[in-house]
């Protein structure tokens, strides 16, 4: 990949073996190890990955809040090491928690974005904002008074004031009910359509990533894994992903000898086991071990959520709820017949 100042002018946000450690020697952690990624103007970009694989470090690289230990960057067009200003005057941030001030009202706190940013001739610009988010109404009444929805629309418009040609949004929806969280999906959809912005978000919800993001990079201890299209990302899995604990190690060339079997990691009593049918693994499974040494089992299709157990080992976030063995076993034998 070429170097940022290389890349072409519709590249919103560009990372060349951006790295970022915090302490040295043997003790450095690597809170990013060697980002590369081109993320075209116009998209919405999703960085997917747990807490702690370097999301939040990697925006704070790039809006100019912490210096990069190495490599280079440019959002919209500008060097954050040389342009750091210039960066800052085209860039929107929503961040994971509501910043706002609850003593002022809406209009008040669009004001004093508006004195923070030194912006002129703001104010048709901010009741557009307050009309397209349905804040009109309520634009006089203090912010202590809205809904964790209202606020983070606030918040978003905010963002917006003055302009900017790319938003980070740092896990927007966390700690956020189902439904507000769905709302939120909506906006940010309709603020990229509307307005035209390049979206960088951040995210540990699977189907969140999948339903807004037009590309996605996996993150994990500050690497990159992958990055793609959520279809292209899927299809990178041509194989169901079977999870199994046992109670005792068994011989791992007994499972891999099962056929449609592609792959065995074994650890100790856990298992990862890629296979070409989990509907025709299964059984066999199950007369090759005693179904009493099985204590826990669980069977995942194609998704990001195999994307990222097929990559690094384990699941994304916590835990889904693991099957009762004999319970599904059951299952699959009145299936037969």
């Amino acid at each position: 990949m070429a170097a940022p100042s290389d890349v072409r002018p519709d590249s919103s946000i560009v990372t060349h073996e951006l790295s970022k450690d915090y302490g040295s020697g043997d003790r450095a952690v690597h809170a990013l190890d060697h980002v590369t990624l081109t993320i075209p103007g116009g998209t919405v970009f999703g960085l997917l990955g747990p807490n702690g694989a370097g999301k939040t470090t990697l925006i704070k690289v790039l809006t100019g809040i912490t210096d990069p230990t190495g490599g280079a960057a440019t959002v919209a067009g500008f060097n954050i090491r040389r342009d750091p200003m210039e960066v800052k005057a085209r860039i929107g941030w929503v961040a994971a928690e509501v910043i706002l001030d609850d003593d002022f009202t809406a209009r008040e706190n669009l004001w004093l974005q508006a004195k923070l940013q030194s912006l002129t001739n703001w104010q048709g610009r901010a009741e557009d904002l307050l009309k397209y988010f349905s804040l009109q109404d309520r634009a006089d009444d203090k912010v202590s008074h809205f809904s964790t929805g209202m606020r983070k629309k606030l918040e978003i418009a905010l963002a917006l004031l003055h302009q900017p040609t790319v938003i980070f949004m740092d896990e927007p929806t966390i700690g956020l009910d189902v439904s507000t969280r769905r709302m939120l999906w909506d906006i940010v959809t309709g603020v990229h359509k509307e307005f035209g912005v390049t979206v960088l978000l951040t995210t540990h919800y699977i189907e969140e990533a999948d339903a807004l993001c037009d590309r996605i990079a996996i993150i994990d201890q500050g690497k990159i894994l992958a990055e793609g299209t959520p279809s292209e990302l899927k299809s990178r899995v041509k194989a169901d992903i079977v999870q199994l604990e046992t109670a005792q190690p068994i011989d791992p060339s007994l499972v891999a000898k099962i056929p449609g079997v592609q792959e065995v990691r074994a650890q100790g009593n856990d298992w990862l086991i890629r296979v070409a049918s989990s509907e025709e693994f299964l059984p066999v499974l199950f007369r090759t071990i005693q179904p009493e040494l099985i204590r826990r089992i669980s069977v995942e299709k194609p998704s990001l959520e195999t994307v990222f157990l097929d990559i690094t080992g384990r699941r994304l976030g916590e835990d889904e709820p693991i099957r009762d063995v004999r319970k599904f076993y059951a299952q699959m034998r009145r299936a037969r017949g």
